[in-house]
């Protein structure tokens, strides 16, 4: 198993703190957004005598109500093609082991979400890489590049949209161009929607569930943590319209006996909060963005593009190596005490060699401590310059 490009860092950040320096964590995705009440409040409420398992592909009323949730962007779905998972990671593990058994291959546009590559690695599945540049902003590869890729052991396609790492957002023209691949050599499209409410600019996310004849190809991975700033509820969805997928997964969730219960009875209960609230965390997203954007395109030699959703950006950084400069910054660099925290970009590549001059940069910290932490950052860069010359 590779180790988490977005995590591996941590004792380097715990041994700066202990030495009294404070780390901007510009490197994982934990928004600082509060979570709303009316999820803490369910849980306070709680009142049964005994916290029992639920149904292995979760509470019954939840999945109902998610097929409410999912109706509002024109998703039809009965309750029986939603499986509740513990997060969205547990729902990529069971999505590949449903549909790939160990020597398939799955094509994934890169940089990606390092997980795909981690449970792909535990089911003995082949990760094939189609690289994305961010010449363009990490748009979708050519379609001829998918095609040349295929081979009679290509069972799936995974992307990730608005994308974890680059905050792409694909176009319906995009993700129909996938669509007509996929049933062309009878492949499953995997896409991760978890950022599905974070798109800026007036630009609107498609999803993949909408496009027509995907029926038996289209799976989603969804998850509350991001949505509704609940990382810790650990509560995902397995969603498809394929029997025969659903069937398999429901075994490997019977396996596990349980999502969390107490993440469950939050997440109900966070389907109930008005849709404005997502008006006013989209928007503030959205400044976050403009205020790093600026930052980053500021210092000279760093590469970047401007996101269209998600609250990710991959930029590129003048050094020679993002896992040294991201640990440098940590064990040896503080500006007025304190340094950057940011995931090395090679991390998030299949193709070695790859991404080592990029790190992947979260905006979830309030708009000044952004700046702070740019600032930090191009001082880090310059006196890095001076260590390396």
């Amino acid at each position: 198993m590779p180790a988490s490009p977005i995590r591996k860092l941590v004792p380097y950040a715990d041994a700066a703190k202990k030495k009294g320096k404070k780390v901007y964590h510009l490197n994982i995705g934990q928004p600082d957004i509060k979570t709303h009440s009316i999820m803490l409040n369910a849980i306070r409420n709680f009142s049964l005598e005994v916290l029992a398992y639920s149904h292995s592909a979760g509470m019954e009323s939840y999945r109902k109500k998610l097929t409410k949730y999912y109706k509002k962007y024109g998703i039809e779905l009965d309750y029986s093609q939603i499986l509740v998972t513990t997060g969205g990671s547990e729902a990529i593990l069971f999505a590949t082991l449903s549909c790939l058994d160990a020597g398939d291959e799955i094509i994934i546009p890169e940089p990606f979400y390092a997980n795909y590559n981690g449970f792909s690695i535990a089911g003995g599945v082949k990760v094939v890489p189609v690289t994305a540049s961010i010449d363009n902003g990490f748009a979708l590869p050519p379609i001829a590049s998918f095609e040349a890729l295929i081979t009679p052991r290509t069972k799936a396609i995974m992307i990730c949209n608005p994308s974890n790492p680059t905050g792409y957002l694909y176009s319906q023209a995009e993700l129909e161009q996938l669509r007509k691949i996929v049933l062309k050599h009878d492949l499953f499209l995997f896409a991760d929607e978890v950022y599905r409410e974070f798109a800026y600019d007036e630009a609107e996310h498609f999803s993949v569930l909408n496009l027509k004849g995907l029926e038996d190809h289209a799976i989603v991975v969804d998850s509350v943590s991001k949505r509704f700033s609940a990382c810790g509820a650990r509560i995902g969805a397995l969603v498809t319209r394929n029997e025969a997928v659903m069937a398999t997964a429901l075994k490997f969730a019977q396996a596990r006996l349980s999502p969390p219960t107490f993440g469950q009875i939050a997440s109900e209960a966070a389907l109930d909060i008005p849709s404005h609230y997502f008006n006013r965390i989209v928007e503030e997203y959205r400044s976050r963005r403009e205020v790093l954007i600026e930052g980053l395109q500021a210092i000279e030699g760093v590469v970047c593009s401007k996101p269209k959703g998600a609250f990710y950006v991959m930029a590129q950084l003048p050094i020679d190596d993002s896992e040294r400069f991201c640990q440098w910054m940590l064990e040896s660099f503080e500006y007025k005490g304190a340094t950057t925290m940011m995931a090395p970009g090679s991390g998030f590549y299949a193709t070695p060699g790859l991404g080592k001059k990029e790190v992947r940069i979260a905006y979830v910290l309030n708009k000044e401590e952004l700046k702070q932490a740019v600032i930090c950052l191009a001082e880090g860069l310059k006196a890095y310059a001076k260590v390396m010359a």
